[in-house]
């Protein structure tokens, strides 16, 4: 992948760890149903018991008082920090092309690096949870050493397979502004199901899958800077990080039941379809009656 074609983003910033203490939450609010949402996924897919990650995130809140802003500062120039920048800098001009054309504006999240731990504003985060992105500061918080455990311990090689990391959590970042993340909340509080193979966590995943899929499709137009090799290993990660290939790997067989990313012939499947087409109407995931 000749990455280094694209143009760096300036919303790439470094945590700074932000205050003493233990992790404050916004408005003395804690974990909203979004933020609880959040926990249960990552917990799953990595592994981590839910509810000990929520009862250690509810011990944290008590012990702060109030709330304490985020630290950030400028990214870095270093290799992996300019790749991150320059694929940030080509969802914002892909999306931002994109939102034009239907008369709106695209408005870009932040991209916050962090080592370890990172505050949010849906609650502390550990690198063991993955990248992921937070509705309630739109913004994107990404570990670098995740790239190496995506080598390691997920056997997903490549750039572009690191890019579509990041292409994945900004699809969220689609969702939260166009309201899907949104109904997908008052569904939830109607009693829909999130978790199982037909679940709304699973349908929302899988369409943050396709809009990455979208993204590539233009960005190639845009930069032309796909090499042999690079769709192929794009598609391996998303195999790789299958519901049921990691259960498979963690325990030795599968629960469809607590799928919450899809399986990985569906992470596949939307990926490619967003990439084939281009095309946003694409990724209903939410009327498919076969994901």
């Amino acid at each position: 992948m000749l990455w280094q074609k694209g143009r760096a983003s300036d919303n790439v910033v470094e945590d700074g760890g932000g205050g003493g203490g233990g992790p404050r939450f916004g408005g003395g609010r804690g974990l909203g149903l979004g933020g609880i949402i959040l926990v249960v996924i990552v917990g799953l897919l990595f592994g981590k018991n839910p509810g000990e990650i929520l009862q250690l995130l509810g011990n944290m809140a008590g012990d702060g008082g109030t709330e304490a802003p985020q630290q950030t500062a400028p990214a870095g120039n270093d290799e992996q920090t300019l790749f991150v920048k320059k694929v940030l800098g080509s969802t914002e001009d892909v999306w931002g092309q994109v939102f034009r054309a239907s008369g709106q504006q695209y408005p870009a999240p932040r991209l916050v690096l962090f080592r370890g731990g990172v505050q949010s504003a849906c609650g502390a985060a550990s690198s063991a949870m993955g990248p992921f992105y937070c509705p309630g500061d739109r913004q994107v918080y990404l570990d670098l050493g995740f790239f190496q455990e995506m080598q390691d311990r997920f056997q997903a090689a490549g750039d572009f397979a690191r890019a579509y990391v990041i292409a994945h959590e900004v699809g969220h970042h689609i969702q939260n502004i166009i309201g899907v993340m949104d109904q997908v909340e008052q569904q939830a509080r109607r009693g829909a199901p999130m978790q199982g193979a037909d679940g709304l966590s699973v349908r929302q995943e899988l369409q943050a899958d396709c809009f990455a899929g979208v993204w590539a499709n233009h960005a190639q137009q845009q930069l032309n800077w796909l090499e042999t090799g690079d769709v192929e290993a794009a598609l391996n990660a998303a195999n790789q990080i299958g519901d049921d290939a990691l259960q498979k790997r963690a325990r030795g067989y599968a629960v469809p039941d607590s799928f919450t990313h899809g399986s990985s012939a569906e992470r596949v499947r939307w990926f490619r379809q967003g990439l084939s087409s281009g095309d946003l109407k694409n990724c209903d995931t939410f009327s498919a009656s076969q994901l």
